[in-house]
């Protein structure tokens, strides 16, 4: 027996109104993954990757269906956003195209200031920033402002930010858009061994079709429905 799902997204749908039309962006989605999974969700734009993205992360709530994390439901449509906060802080991370690191910051503080918005002592959290940045191979790089890294790097300090309070659920959003496929590959084979090693379940919205061997599933949207590949 597979084991229990972490995240399922459970026909969920979210109908934007538009003036007097209604524009229905996800339709009756259903999705679930695992610890330890990286699932890659594919499709062209307006299919609705980015919306799956934003309910299964607590960024916005669905219009009908259900999101349950580790079985428990936390988000549905009369859910305040303002109740996720939290969650989503201890239970989340976040990856997006643009690494969107604070400029007068340097990569350990970039790491750092999620750990303390969450409410970590300093001490600790400079140090896992550090270990975190040592890890991913840019320890050199450690005081350095955004400015003064390459694309790929930043891309890290973000990745390094995301897993700082130790995420069970990372989703990413287009994450190698912005790098040539050398760089895309490295980001991707991060992603790889977090699931593998970490057991982290990790969702990656993408058009990037060069690593799609190193998901374990991909699932393709069309008009707001996901089908699995």
């Amino acid at each position: 027996m597979s084991a229990a799902p972490l995240i399922s997204v459970s026909q969920a749908s979210k109908v934007y109104r538009i003036g007097d039309a209604q524009v229905r962006a996800l339709d009756e989605a259903s999705v679930e993954i695992r610890a330890g999974e990286l699932v890659g969700i594919l499709g062209p734009s307006g299919s609705g990757k980015t919306t799956f993205l934003m309910i299964a992360g607590l960024l916005d709530t669905p219009t009908s269906g259900r999101v349950l994390f580790n079985g428990r439901v936390i988000s549905k449509p009369e859910t305040n956003l303002n109740q996720l906060r939290d969650f989503r802080r201890k239970h989340l991370g976040f990856v997006f195209q643009k690494a969107n690191l604070i400029p007068f910051l340097n990569a350990t503080q970039n790491v750092q200031i999620a750990l303390q918005i969450n409410g970590a002592r300093r001490r600790y959290a400079a140090q896992r920033s550090r270990l975190l940045l040592e890890q991913f191979g840019i320890g050199n790089r450690a005081k350095n402002l955004p400015s003064q890294l390459s694309g790929g790097e930043q891309q890290r300090v973000a990745i390094a930010r995301a897993l700082a309070n130790q995420p069970e659920l990372i989703l990413a959003d287009e994450p190698t858009a912005n790098l040539d496929s050398a760089r895309g590959r490295q980001v991707m084979e991060t992603f790889r061994r977090l699931a593998d090693q970490e057991r982290i379940a990790i969702c990656v919205v993408t058009h990037d079709l060069r690593c799609v061997d190193l998901f374990d599933r991909c699932i393709t949207m069309s008009d707001g429905r996901p089908t699995v590949q």
